[in-house]
């Protein structure tokens, strides 16, 4: 494993607490919440690799704050969703928005220094050919950044949780008889039963590739052991983070 360019300060508990404040506004306040999680997900990435000259490509972009934070850094960003209405906050200040999707990326191969997938896993049918398609345009030397909420865990069924742990149509019912409407997310449509094991498996088959970190999202650093737990880690980890690096062309 190499060593982080600089040491992911603030990454203990108080860090954890801020972040679980601030989801809490994502609803009221969501650019609150996006400004926050942006500001973090990028001091997390430049532990492992430079912002400043990288060319990122963001897929399931959408929210401003991620291409704000990654050009004021000196990164060069492309923003790639399915949606287009959400792609029309991302256009701006250089940002390049792409309409696409994840599962067939309209991009050659290795023109990323960084790939950022977060949140998507658990919404595509089929995680590996998304992963394949995100290490696709990785260069040598380049990073992959993958993060998402696991199945198990409390926030695993999104609008439906914590009921998702009891089966997800009883689930749907509930949701449906409370609020009157059809919920957004239907499991097996578009909400996928992703685990930690499914992510850790796929990213540790990648030919060419190393992982480098792996740990619950949004949990203090020392409390990264959890994800080498079966079982345990299904239920606790809440979201998965991993660190991918691609060989360098020398190493190749």
């Amino acid at each position: 494993m190499v060593e982080p360019l600089q040491s992911p300060r603030g990454d203990g508990i108080r860090r954890s607490i801020d972040l679980v404040k601030a989801f809490r506004l994502e609803q009221d306040q969501p650019d609150v919440f996006y400004s926050k999680l942006a500001a973090d997900t990028l001091r997390m990435i430049s532990a492992h690799i430079e912002l400043a000259g990288s060319t990122v490509v963001d897929v399931g972009a959408g929210r401003p704050q991620f291409s704000d934070a990654f050009l004021a850094a000196g990164s060069r960003y492309v923003g790639i969703d399915p949606d287009v209405t959400l792609l029309q906050q991302t256009r701006g200040g250089g940002a390049l928005a792409v309409a696409g999707s994840g599962l067939d990326l309209p991009l050659a191969d290795g023109v990323a220094d960084i790939v950022v997938c977060s949140n998507v896993f658990e919404h595509v049918p089929d995680h590996r050919t998304l992963g394949s398609e995100l290490a696709r345009v990785v260069r040598p030397g380049g990073f992959l950044f993958v993060s998402y909420t696991n199945w198990l865990s409390p926030w695993g069924g999104h609008d439906l949780s914590p009921y998702h742990w009891f089966g997800a149509q009883r689930a749907t019912r509930r949701y449906e008889r409370k609020y009157g409407r059809a919920c957004k997310h239907i499991v097996d449509e578009n909400l996928f039963r992703v685990s930690v094991r499914d992510g850790l498996t796929w990213a540790k088959s990648l030919e060419g590739f190393t992982v480098q970190d792996a740990r619950p999202r949004y949990y203090p650093n020392w409390v990264s052991w959890l994800v080498r737990v079966p079982g345990i880690r299904e239920v606790a980890s809440w979201n998965l983070w991993m660190a991918i690096q691609r060989d360098s062309a020398d190493s190749m």
